[in-house]
C-alpha cells in the first residue's frame, strides 16, 4: 500500500505492509533512527512523536492512519548545526545521559511548550509522565523545559 503524509515539512511518500507501525515505516523504510523502539507496548515513550503537533507512541499506530496527516519527528526539529532549543537546552542541563530515551522526552517537551511557553514544574512532570529515563532522574529534564521557557540557554 501507498502511503503519502506530511513528514517533517514535507510531502512523503512511501509503501507499506498492511498493519505495519509508523515507527517501523520510519527507522526501516525511511531510515530515520531518531525515534527508538523500546517497549512496543507504549509504556516508554521512546518512540513519541508529533501527528499533527500532539504526541503519539509511533510504535502503536499503522503507518496508514497518518495519510494525509502532519508527522514530525526529532530529526525536523534542528539541525547538527543549529539545535532546536528543547535540544540544546537537554544537551546544556544534562538531561541527555545515554541518549536512548532523549528523542521521546524532546518530542514530548515541545509539544508541551507549544501549548504552554511557560509551564510549572508539576506541568512538566506531568506531561512527561509517559516518557522512561533510568539515567538522569528526571530532574535535568525538568530544569531542560525551565531554561527553555525562560530563554535561559
Amino acid at each position: 500500500m501507498n502511503l503519502t503524509f506530511a513528514l517533517n515539512g514535507r510531502t512523503t511518500s512511501v509503501d507499506v505492509e498492511a498493519g505495519e507501525t509508523l515507527l517501523h515505516t520510519l527507522r526501516d523504510r525511511l531510515s530515520l533512527t531518531g525515534a527508538k523502539e523500546g517497549c512496543v507496548e507504549g509504556e516508554c515513550g521512546a518512540c513519541t512523536m508529533l501527528l499533527d503537533g500532539q504526541p503519539v507512541d509511533s510504535c502503536l499506530l499503522p503507518s496508514m492512519s497518518v495519510a494525509r496527516r502532519s508527522v514530525t519527528t526529532v530529526e525536523g526539529l534542528g539541525s547538527v548545526d543549529t539545535l532546536h532549543p528543547v535540544q540544546a537546552a537537554m544537551v546544556d542541563s544534562g538531561g541527555v545521559q545515554c541518549g536512548f530515551c532523549t528523542p521521546g522526552f524532546i518530542m514530548v517537551l515541545v509539544a508541551l511548550l507549544r501549548e504552554n511557553p511557560d509551564p510549572t514544574e508539576l506541568e512538566i512532570r506531568e506531561a512527561v509522565s509517559g516518557n522512561i529515563c533510568r539515567c538522569t532522574g528526571y530532574a535535568q529534564i525538568v530544569d531542560a523545559v525551565i531554561e527553555t521557557a525562560r530563554g535561559a540557554m
